[in-house]
């Protein structure tokens, strides 16, 4: 008899898939804040003791905003909000990560249950808040990191900040993770923050993203290193509206656009349990307005503008959609969820 994780090559690979699988299933049984943080401890385990969780990375090397991804399938911001566990997430095999959303000082954020699956649907609700140990801690953690591709670092504010102060907190954040990041994305977009959205808001965003310029400027004189700035949109905004932020983003020195986050919108959840939980509703129901948000940005981003998906991607279907609906790359979360971490091979093999 075949001892598990002995044998041929072939055979511990299947072994790893239905020791991942069983895994899933067992997690998907715990509330759901709970299975988040013991999927991200056993990862971290299994990495320490050299069980190969994950596949070989499927290299697809290619280049976005100055950036050398090693395939085009990235892990969302939300995932490891504290950074605390890049390489061992690594190992799933994305070609670059996103830690975060992280603030200036640490905060518990909303309080608990703050996070329900909708199973039927592959779809999950979060009122997180930005639950994080602070950026200091982040920063502390990403240090020494040996995962070789780009790492990105999300930011935002502290939910006592009031929102003509907002801008100070994004600069904190922009000066403290400097260093460390390889870009770093503008989180505005986030429903689980009161006011957060109305950064979108040309008459906020445009003084907002111009001292962001304005101090990577420095940044980069006093470092000698360029590091790219992302904006993340919400795909709640008016298509009209999306335009606008199109132009401010662009015109304003930033490097690239995530689209899209969580939606406040609830079509096709109507009616099942959980469904009208306040927070952001991200999974396979957000997928028809994530493509629709990526075509309108495609046609008002000027040509080559670096484009990120992340809204929906719950199959190899939908991330090749994206694609083809303008995208250059995308970042998964929820699908982790419901289909566990071989579609992150899956999606980069049919890219």
């Amino acid at each position: 008899m075949r001892l598990p994780f002995l044998g041929c090559r072939d055979c511990i690979k299947r072994d790893m898939e239905i020791l991942s699988e069983i895994v899933r299933r067992l997690l998907i049984q715990l509330p759901p804040e709970m299975a988040h943080e013991q999927a991200l401890r056993l990862v971290g385990l299994a990495k320490s003791v050299g069980i190969p969780i994950g596949g070989k990375t499927v290299e697809k090397p290619f280049e976005i905003a100055g950036l050398k991804l090693l395939n085009p399938v990235g892990l969302a911001a939300g995932y490891d909000k504290n950074g605390e566990y890049v390489d061992a997430l690594a190992v799933l095999g994305f070609g670059f990560i996103e830690v975060g959303t992280v603030t200036p000082r640490s905060q518990p954020g909303n309080p608990r249950p703050r996070m329900f699956r909708i199973k039927e649907k592959s779809a999950l609700i979060n009122r997180m808040g930005f639950n994080n140990k602070g950026v200091e801690n982040l920063v502390h953690a990403v240090r020494g990191r040996k995962f070789t591709g780009p790492l990105g670092i999300n930011i935002g504010k502290n939910a006592t900040t009031a929102q003509d102060r907002a801008v100070d907190d994004y600069l904190s954040c922009l000066r403290a993770v400097y260093d460390s990041a390889d870009y770093i994305t503008i989180n505005i977009s986030s429903p689980n923050t009161v006011g957060l959205r109305n950064l979108q808001a040309a008459s906020y965003l445009a003084p907002l993203l111009s001292s962001l310029a304005n101090e990577r400027t420095m940044l980069q004189g006093d470092s000698g290193r360029f590091v790219p700035i992302f904006v993340k949109v919400a795909p709640d905004c008016q298509d009209d509206e999306f335009g606008e932020m199109a132009k401010v983003i662009s015109e304003s020195g930033m490097d690239g656009v995530i689209a899209t986050n969580t939606t406040v919108a609830r079509a096709g959840v109507e009616g099942l349990l959980h469904g009208e939980e306040k927070g952001g509703l991200s999974g396979a129901p957000l997928a028809e307005r994530a493509v629709e948000v990526v075509t309108l940005l495609r046609s008002q981003l000027p040509p080559g503008f670096p484009l990120i998906a992340s809204g929906g991607v719950v199959s190899v279907e939908q991330a090749l959609r994206l694609r083809a609906a303008g995208a250059d790359a995308v970042q998964v979360y929820t699908g982790l969820v419901y289909k566990g971490p071989g579609l992150v091979a899956d999606i980069a093999n049919a890219w």
